[in-house]
């Protein structure tokens, strides 16, 4: 489990949630193969830093917002790369959950096509879901 701290507003939302909020999220990943490895592992954790770490630190003490918010140029204007434009959509916990899932999924990819010699990651290792914790008692997950 990965904590960041990240804040979002929802424009769509009727309530609170419209306005500038944040959370200590908690990114939960999950993989899977249908064999260990030679190491008895799935694959070395090591890796998971690897493929997402520069990606999630990128949103920690970061805003994100939908890019059709009215207030969108202004914040990225004032705030530059702390603010994380989604395109057309609110960064809803499910949103992001489904936005990490995807760069997971890639990044595991590229670690299959060239792997790491000392921590190799062989082709029948998959992401199995992503859930990312808003507070202690709510959480979305992803999968396909």
């Amino acid at each position: 489990m990965i904590e960041v701290e990240n804040g979002h507003l929802l424009s769509k939302h009727p309530d609170k949630c419209r306005f500038p909020h944040g959370h200590t999220r908690k990114v939960e990943l999950v993989f899977e193969a249908d064999s260990l490895d030679s190491r008895e592992m799935v694959f070395d954790f090591k890796l998971i830093k690897r493929m997402i770490g520069d990606f999630l630190d990128a949103y920690d003490h970061a805003l994100c917002m939908n890019t059709d918010d009215d207030k969108f140029d202004f914040f990225k204007e004032a705030y530059g790369d702390r603010i994380i434009g989604f395109e057309g959509e609110d960064p809803t916990t499910e949103v992001m959950a489904r936005t990490i899932f995807e760069h997971t999924t890639a990044s595991l990819k590229r670690f299959v096509d060239q792997p790491d010699p000392e921590y190799p990651v062989r082709a029948e290792v998959r992401i199995a879901k992503v859930r990312v914790w808003e507070t202690t008692s709510s959480w979305a997950e992803y999968f396909e």
